[in-house]
């Protein structure tokens, strides 16, 4: 038996499988409808769609079979992700590859494996819709167009997964992809007894670009921003736009007081960035800081309010006082 590679991208896969948030989540319809359709169409035993993890194939959907998910060492479709095109075993009894195989040798007796990659937005294979069946088979021109369609229609909707979790406009999370990643790291680190910072980031005197620049150079403040963002913070962060102009980023394994470098350090990047673009106006923002010590949880919720909290505090100390009478 031979056990699948690994993608020369591994962790870059990895990292886009888990941002869709889709792991160990219930069944859906519109992924079932494609098994189903699959298992009809082709007559074969089991359809499913598989998403392969690090050390497991997990089935989102599944029609013909009770298992939930099977190791990545001994599974089809970490074969199958490896390339473009569709992965095909006529017969895996005369396949070396597959041929001791357990699935092979013992239930579901696998002999008949076609599997087209699923592609993520940027072309990374999570996993794949399979056909399987307990018998030999041969696919035709015909077959392979159908499975490719099928395959088409699921990766659609894993596309949409990821697409309801990400602001339009600076492509990065949006306020539901935010909570649910967020969410997920606080609770680790909860796990793991080490501190967690949140940062809640508001730009500054925002509305007057928009209305004397108007509203594209306003988006252009909000894409740089976010560029910034992605510049500044590391790859273990959870950053997001969860409103017009209000910025938020969850720092894991991350003191009161380093978080407070870091936003230091932002905000150096950002006045470099003011020098040099000469468009007219500064980007400028306020912040709030919390932190959740080591065997204390709070929900992303708590912290959300509370870091709102201490950055408008902020923001009025900046303001004029008249302009504090004004909004008290």
């Amino acid at each position: 038996m031979k056990t699948p590679d690994n993608p020369a991208n591994e962790k870059e896969r990895l990292k886009e499988l888990r941002s869709l948030d889709i792991l160990d989540t219930s069944p859906e319809e519109r992924f079932d409808r494609l098994t189903r359709m699959a298992k009809r169409v082709f007559g074969v035993d089991i359809a499913l769609v598989s998403l392969v993890d690090e050390n497991r194939q997990w089935f989102k959907s599944r029609a013909g079979l009770d298992a939930c998910e099977t190791g990545r060492d001994i599974s089809f479709c970490g074969h199958a992700i490896l390339g473009s095109e569709i992965f095909i075993i006529e017969d895996a009894l005369q396949d070396e590859r597959f041929h001791d195989n357990p699935l092979v040798t013992g239930p579901p007796n696998i002999r008949f494996y076609a599997g087209a990659p699923l592609r993520y937005m940027n072309g990374n294979k999570l996993g794949t819709l399979c056909i399987v069946d307990s018998k030999p088979r041969t696919l035709d021109v015909a077959d392979l167009e159908m499975l490719r369609d099928l395959a088409e229609m699921a990766e659609s909707e894993l596309n949409a997964v990821q697409l309801a979790t990400i602001d339009d406009l600076t492509k990065i999370s949006n306020r539901r992809g935010f909570v649910a990643l967020a969410q997920n790291s606080i609770s680790l680190c909860a796990r793991q007894g080490v501190p967690v910072s949140l940062v809640f980031l508001d730009l500054d005197k925002f509305k007057p670009i928009n209305d004397n620049y108007g509203h594209a150079e306003g988006d252009h403040a909000l894409v740089t921003f976010a560029s910034l963002m992605r510049q500044t913070f590391r790859e273990s962060d959870v950053f997001a736009r969860i409103g017009g102009d209000e910025f938020v980023v969850l720092l894991t394994n991350t003191t009161e007081k380093y978080a407070n470098e870091i936003v230091a350090r932002f905000r150096g990047l950002v006045e470099i960035y003011n020098a040099e673009a000469n468009r007219g106006y500064d980007i400028a923002f306020s912040d709030g800081i919390v932190c959740m010590q080591p065997g204390a949880e709070s929900t992303i919720d708590e912290l959300l309010d509370e870091a709102d909290v201490l950055m408008y505090e902020k923001k009025l100390d900046k303001a004029p006082r008249l302009d504090r009478v004004k909004q008290a």
